[in-house]
């Protein structure tokens, strides 16, 4: 189905025409018709779904059939999202969506001065798209009122759960008009997702296009069995002789990140990193890089497993696993999105296989594996038989030490028996009377 079936205003079909939208998705084709009716929505869709133009889309519709002044200290539609990347990057679509509309979107998030933020939101804006943690500052400091909010969106509602926002997101819903539209976007329907789907929607109209944790089926998916000291020798191998030009890799830590950039760098490979720890100018412009072309690897944490669009992005590594085989699905969404292809590749050490059963488990699929000569990794199986042998040759020391010191300590006793019977059987002193 195209946008054309739907009516959007000309100023619309242009801009998304120019963004090079053509057909709809599975996730839009639902959305957009329930939005317009003014139903609310609780929608699961696998990252990468379009799920942004599903909401954001209508609800531009709706503000064009129903202009209305930008009023101060006031919003219509208020978008909550887990991160800062996933706020810039729905703010900047939602800008291409209204370039030929009179439309002002604001973006409210941590590691900006709340004093600047605060002087943009006392002018008001149709669109903010915030954090649920700086948003409830600004709420706090009276720097913005929302009782006029017509449209509330939860982008990502399972990952800001996870975060820890249901606090802030319960006091922001408290401070909103009651008369709204509600949209909740998840990619899993948790059981904390489904409270707050109770506690936030109306009669809300269903979507789930795509079975729970699924993979997107343009993503192929492969591993590569190496070890934990060689996971850097191999990437590098990787990236030089297949030719990557625009690597997204993902590790564990924050350290783990800014030690890779570091020997990739070394090893001739220009990468740049983003985290937690690292400015916000700072991770803006190594993504500005890396979509630019100007960086061929980009490392990062779990920070940037979901919000980062990248077009065209065709491989994802998976330097480390991640802690929950949940976000597996969330990383390798960054790439095969929007009907392209893409590659997701896995470096897996023997110590995380249980980690990669679980994921397999999660998916449904066996993932399948790659070996790299000169890359093998020894047998788990002898493995696995020479710590049981470690073990049970220590357990036995572990006796063998114990009965020892036993021996000892019962021959000490003895010894002290029989110093203690001699001593009871020695005839007493006898005293010298003085006359």
């Amino acid at each position: 189905m195209r946008f054309e079936s739907f009516s959007f205003a000309p100023e619309i079909l242009r801009a998304i025409s120019e963004c090079g939208y053509q057909k709809m998705t599975p996730v839009q084709q639902e959305a957009i018709p329930a939005i317009r009716r003014g139903q609310d929505v609780l929608a699961s869709a696998q990252t990468g779904t379009g799920k942004t133009a599903a909401f954001a889309l209508p609800i531009l519709q709706k503000m064009f059939d129903n202009p209305t002044e930008t009023q101060r200290s006031n919003t219509r539609a208020l978008i909550l999202t887990p991160t800062r990347e996933l706020a810039s990057q729905i703010a900047d679509n939602i800008n291409d969506y209204s370039k030929y509309m009179e439309v002002s979107v604001l973006t409210i998030y941590g590691g900006v001065k709340l004093e600047t933020q605060a002087q943009k939101l006392k002018r008001g804006a149709d669109i903010i798209v915030a954090t649920p943690g700086r948003l409830l500052e600004h709420l706090q400091a009276c720097n913005l009122n929302l009782s006029n909010v017509d449209f509330m969106v939860l982008d990502e509602a399972d990952r800001m759960l996870d975060m820890g926002f249901i606090s802030d997101i319960q006091k922001i819903m408290q401070a909103v008009n009651k008369n709204r539209q509600n949209l909740l976007f998840s990619a899993t329907f948790s059981s904390a997702v489904k409270k707050l789907a109770n506690d936030m929607l109306v009669k809300p109209k269903l979507i789930s296009v795509d079975s729970q944790n699924s993979t997107a089926d343009t993503v192929s998916q492969v591993v590569y069995p190496v070890e934990q000291r060689r996971k850097r020798e191999l990437l590098s191998e990787l990236i030089g002789k297949k030719n990557w030009q625009q690597v997204l890799v993902f590790t564990a830590t924050r350290d783990a990140a800014d030690k890779l950039v570091k020997e990739l760098n070394l090893d001739g490979i220009t990468s740049a990193v983003v985290h937690g720890e690292k400015a916000q100018g700072n991770r803006r412009r190594a993504l500005r890089e890396f979509k630019e072309g100007k960086v061929r690897a980009l490392v990062a944490t779990e920070v940037a497993a979901r919000g980062l669009d990248i077009q065209d992005l065709e491989y994802v590594v998976n330097y480390d696993l991640p802690f929950l085989a949940e976000d597996y699905v969330h990383r390798i969404g960054r790439t095969g999105r929007a009907g392209k292809s893409g590659v997701a590749i896995s470096l897996v050490s023997r110590e995380e296989e249980r980690t990669l059963a679980d994921i397999e488990k999660l998916i449904g699929k066996q993932l399948r594996r790659i070996t790299v000569p000169g890359y093998e990794v020894g047998s788990r199986e002898l493995l696995i038989k020479q710590i049981q042998k470690r073990r049970s040759f220590a357990k036995k020391q572990q006796r063998e030490d114990n009965t020892g010191a036993q021996m000892i300590a019962e021959k000490n006793l003895g010894s002290r028996r029989v110093k203690v019977k001699n001593s009871s059987n020695k005839a007493p002193t006898k005293v010298k009377k003085i006359r």
